[in-house]
């Protein structure tokens, strides 16, 4: 058995889902449309530039759930995923998916979207696990801050080590790791087998100049 790691935005699915929840939360009227959208945009530069400030970012996507129950975050889920979601599933990373869960490899999904949005897409997926950003929830509410080590960049590698701690009898021998994003590169250097997946321009020449396989999953 082998672990098998996937980045989830653009590399499992055709599109960002965090971003697609803000706009499903503009589009219902539920943040103020213009404002949110145009931070949520300003935050996916500095993203694709490699200058995001994690907590910042989470702290403008976690500001929503503050409004809500955790029942009413879960309906509103639900339609976001039948409606933002359930168009970005890609045949070929199912494909992928189940190439390695019949070789009876661990699945596992690290991502820097935050655990509220990106847990439920992972559990649709059939993946075994799943590491992403957590939220401070108290009193049964989120209060709209971070909490812990974010799963983003370098962050992926400590947040993946805690875990292995916690899972002893899984290593990283012969690991795998699927990602489009440069920003993952210390994870990918840290896999057996690092594939470039649909890949951002920085990474596809990291890839090309390490000898890295890329592929599509599109």
């Amino acid at each position: 058995m082998a672990l098998a790691i996937f980045d989830l935005d653009h590399t499992l699915i055709g599109g960002d889902s965090d971003q697609a929840f803000g706009q499903y939360l503009a589009e219902e009227g539920l943040v103020d449309a213009e404002a949110f959208q145009a931070q949520s945009r300003a935050f996916y530069q500095q993203y694709m530039e490699g200058t995001l400030d994690i907590i910042a970012h989470l702290r403008h996507s976690l500001s929503p759930l503050t409004q809500f129950s955790m029942d009413e975050l879960a309906s509103l889920h639900a339609d976001f995923f039948a409606r933002k979601i359930r168009p970005m599933l890609l045949p070929k990373a199912h494909q992928l998916l189940a190439k390695h869960r019949a070789a009876g490899d661990f699945l596992l999904v690290i991502t820097a979207t935050n655990h509220f949005v990106a847990a439920p897409i992972a559990e649709a997926l059939g993946v075994d696990d799943v590491i992403a950003c957590d939220a401070e929830i108290k009193n049964n509410r989120y209060t709209g801050e971070p909490t812990g080590i974010p799963s983003f960049r370098e962050g992926k590698v400590t947040r993946l080590e805690a875990w292995l701690e916690q899972h002893p009898h899984i290593t990283m021998e012969g690991s795998y790791f699927y990602s489009d994003s440069f920003n993952d590169l210390p994870l990918l250097e840290r896999a057996t087998h690092a594939v470039a997946v649909d890949a951002d321009d920085n990474l596809q020449k990291a890839a090309s100049e390490r000898g890295w396989p890329s592929i599509s999953l599109r």
